[in-house]
């Protein structure tokens, strides 16, 4: 279901402009510019309104963490959301409102260490593989910002989309290192960060699938 507009959505961003990296700004400046700290890199593509991007990096703030989303109204939620995290706050997390396409023009190559993908959007209809997120072309762009051994990690509630992920995985020559068909009844459950999407998915009883894959 398609979000309604936000009202006063570019001045309501902008209000969040202190955790937002402007596209325009990249690649002249590097990403860890915008960090008070330089940190291991961790991008999520497809942050959605936030709830795992915000955990995670106060979770973890050995890392920056850059949220990635594509539609400016999801993006001003978890702008938000982040504003809004007072007591928890991290000063490691960092928004940028763009393409995945995109990415690896933005981004300096091997420079992040892990890319999460969490419950994109399967593109069910035949004809729509390339635009899926797990699709090989994304995965190559995706190989020229990781580093040496980076990781991508991938959540979904979709065993079609996860079933053509593994494909392209193999087709592309990468290692999955570890893999399940119900994460929440798996040995990486305890460590997990739901986002908003996955708490709905597992109040209803739907499993969520994921796997680890090493470049």
């Amino acid at each position: 279901m398609r979000m309604r507009k936000k009202k006063h959505g570019a001045e309501r961003i902008a209000a969040c402009q202190e955790i937002l990296i402007e596209a325009s700004a990249l690649p002249t400046e590097q990403p860890q510019a915008f960090f008070p700290a330089e940190k291991p890199l961790h991008l999520e593509i497809g942050c959605g309104k936030g709830d795992f991007a915000v955990g995670m990096a106060a979770k973890h703030p050995e890392y920056n963490w850059i949220a990635m989303e594509r539609i400016s109204d999801v993006a001003c939620v978890a702008l938000e959301k982040a504003m809004k995290a007072t007591d928890t706050r991290p000063d490691n997390l960092r928004f940028l409102i763009g393409d995945a396409g995109n990415v690896a023009e933005w981004l300096p190559h091997g420079s992040v260490d892990c890319i999460y993908l969490n419950f994109s959007d399967p593109w069910p209809k035949k004809g729509y593989a390339k635009r899926r997120l797990t699709h090989e072309g994304f995965l190559n762009l995706y190989k020229k910002v990781l580093c040496e051994g980076g990781m991508l990690k991938l959540k979904t509630d979709n065993e079609g989309l996860f079933d053509f992920s593994l494909e392209q995985f193999e087709k592309c020559g990468l290692t999955v290192e570890w893999q399940t068909r119900d994460l929440h009844r798996s040995e990486k459950a305890e460590g997990n960060v739901m986002t908003e999407y996955e708490r709905n998915f597992s109040s209803m009883g739907q499993v969520i699938y994921s796997a680890w894959v090493r470049f």
